[in-house]
């Protein structure tokens, strides 16, 4: 789990991040939600070891994020940012690859098992057909996809994605979530991921986080979610809770309708 302590960041003179206390599970799929600004982005960069806090700790199972190197770091969670990292003259296959650097040992040696995990990892994400292309001539949506590979390739116990869905459609959106929940729930991989679609959030999280002016506005099992008035001042804005037409008993769809 990760355990956070006193955590005070200040940009500017203005507070970003503050959070007394936060224990997150690492064996849930968590989801943080908050409106644009609230520290959403600042709070994983955080729990992925990308940013440290001007004040507080991090803990990941009991040891301070700040005695990892990265390769050890790596071997213990993944990390794709919002903003994708610039992959020149890679081809989507190299770019996979990249995922198996922490595995692999002192001389870098390349195992049979390495490129059977780097094919699985494009299968899953649904990239093989353009392995070979070059990740840059990519539209967005299929880059993104190539970099969940890589994290996929990687096969660390955490995964952290920060608003993975922005550049996909509505079909790729879904794709996406339900193999992240695939891997929660079959390879007991933990997922951290910020969402802005609030039923994206209702129908596939176990877990929240929700931040609201830098600060936890509520956190804990995902049945939160299932209070109007407690969405409504989240986004400080009107949100009804309506049976989903065609889904189980139970599964909600938000409405806004302000």
């Amino acid at each position: 789990m990760f355990e956070l302590r006193d955590i005070h960041i200040v940009r500017d003179g203005r507070p970003i991040l503050s959070i007394p206390s936060l224990t997150l599970p690492t064996t849930e799929l968590t989801v943080v939600l908050g409106h644009n600004g609230s520290g959403k982005s600042t709070l994983v960069n955080l729990l992925a070891g990308q940013a440290v806090p001007d004040q507080g700790t991090v803990h990941l199972d009991g040891k301070n994020l700040a005695h990892y190197n990265k390769k050890m770091l790596a071997r213990q969670l993944a990390f794709l940012p919002q903003k994708l990292p610039a992959s020149a003259g890679l081809s989507v296959r190299e770019l996979v690859r990249l995922g198996r650097f922490p595995w692999r040992g002192a001389f870098g040696r390349w195992h049979q098992d390495d490129k059977t995990i780097v094919s699985q990892a494009m299968d899953k994400a649904g990239v093989s057909f353009f392995a070979d292309t070059l990740a840059d001539n990519l539209s967005g949506g299929e880059r993104q996809r190539a970099w969940v590979a890589m994290l996929l390739a990687q096969q660390s116990p955490v995964l952290i994605l920060d608003e993975p869905t922005s550049a996909l459609d509505i079909h790729h959106q879904y794709q996406l979530m339900n193999l992240l929940r695939e891997l929660n729930r079959t390879q007991d991989v933990g997922i951290i991921v910020i969402l802005h679609d609030l039923n994206l959030a209702l129908q596939y999280a176990s877990h929240i986080v929700a931040l609201k002016n830098g600060q936890i506005a509520f956190e804990g099992p995902a049945n939160l979610l299932n209070d109007e008035q407690r969405l409504s001042n989240l986004y400080e804005t009107r949100v009804r809770l309506i049976e989903h037409p065609e889904g189980p008993k139970g599964c909600k769809v938000a409405v806004i309708c302000d």
